[in-house]
């Protein structure tokens, strides 16, 4: 049986009179590898929630977005997926490289159903995977450790209205990020980076990149 709990599992469950329904659930739903059903679910998802640990010991929680099918599942042990242009800040693929171990959590909010991950994930710029991710600037792979469905009581139902129109595709350019019109970072974007704002309509400042974000269009 999966290790999933602790010590500190333990006590609560044992306050709670919940120990044995614990481990009766922990049996049913906890595995190591992908079931046909998780396949399915987590390919055809275009999004997911992902937790990683910094140096300091916080967990960050991230949302990731993409075209249905961004994540791949490599094999009954392994899934695969992109990382896009961001912010610079590196943050869940730098604490990935200090710390290995990590949570995806897959929701369909309009069924709803859910499944989540543990596992341990590496970084490779030139995965031979690469190639079949649109706009990739890294590819993670991910050993899976664990992978479970929860209930999915508690998910609020919503429907899905567009797709984000950054999302890399692999037959037209990517449109470039607002945020990188603000005067404040002009001196500090990288080369690639130095004419953007230009082409998207000039640089803004903080403030009005704000109001933009407010809107939905940041």
């Amino acid at each position: 049986m999966s290790e999933i709990y602790g010590a500190q599992h333990r006590a609560l469950q044992q306050a709670f009179d919940t120990e044995k329904m614990a481990d009766r659930v922990g049996e049913l739903i906890v595995v190591n590898e992908v079931a046909p059903e998780h396949a399915g679910f987590i390919e055809s998802r275009d999004m997911f929630f992902l937790t990683t640990v910094d140096h300091r010991g916080y967990p960050t929680c991230s949302y990731k977005g993409g075209n249905p099918g961004f994540v791949k599942v490599v094999d009954s042990k392994t899934l695969a997926f992109p990382s896009f242009d961001g912010n610079g800040m590196f943050l869940s693929m730098g604490n990935i490289m200090a710390n290995d171990k990590i949570g995806m959590l897959f929701i369909d909010f309009e069924t709803p159903h859910r499944v989540r991950v543990h596992g341990r994930a590496s970084i490779d710029r030139n995965d031979p995977l690469i190639a079949s991710f649109a706009g990739a600037e890294l590819v993670v792979r991910v050993a899976i450790t664990e992978i479970f469905i929860n209930c999915p009581r508690y998910i609020h139902r919503y429907q899905r209205v567009d797709s984000s129109k950054y999302v890399p595709q692999a037959d037209c350019p990517t449109p470039g990020a607002q945020w990188k019109r603000i005067d404040a970072i002009q001196d500090v974007l990288p080369d690639r980076n130095k004419d953007l704002a230009k082409k998207l309509g000039g640089t803004i400042t903080f403030e009005e990149y704000g109001a933009l974000v407010m809107k939905g269009e940041g």
